[in-house]
């Protein structure tokens, strides 16, 4: 093979290459499915009917507002059984449509709060006797299983 074969076919392949992993890049994924993104909180102690409360009267309107302006699908806070020994007392689990929009979840809780409690004082002073209520564990993000 001549030097000048060599350079074309060794050419051809680098076009080759580059097209097909300009391709690779191009081509969909497939859709994972549903996220589940899991909020452990440890109410303080002697405040677990107080924190239970709060989320009634301050958080779930707010997380209704979310749902209905598209944040998650679904959402549900559970406690353990008593028998249960866990770092937490309650974990506030909401399902949502994929990756993306568990990424968005965050400011669109925000967005929520702001929308259900226009004003910042107030929204500030809810924080705050939350602050008094509850200890945040940790945040985890699940995939369902397909």
């Amino acid at each position: 093979m001549s030097a000048r074969t060599m350079w074309t076919v060794a050419g051809a392949a680098v076009v080759a290459a580059t097209t097909l992993a300009g391709l690779r890049a191009v081509e969909p994924q497939t859709p994972r499915g549903p996220v589940y993104v899991a909020y452990y909180w440890r109410a303080k102690p002697g405040q677990a009917a107080a924190y239970e409360d709060y989320i009634k009267k301050v958080a779930e309107p707010i997380d209704a507002n979310a749902r209905r302006a598209g944040a998650f699908e679904e959402m549900h806070t559970v406690t353990p059984s008593p028998e249960t020994k866990t770092d937490w007392t309650h974990l506030r689990l909401f399902r949502l449509r994929d990756e993306q929009a568990a990424k968005a979840l965050g400011a669109a809780l925000d967005a929520a709060t702001a929308r259900v409690v226009p004003d910042e004082a107030k929204r500030k002073s809810n924080s705050e006797y939350a602050a008094t209520l509850r200890d945040f564990v940790r945040q985890e993000v699940w995939t369902e299983l397909r």
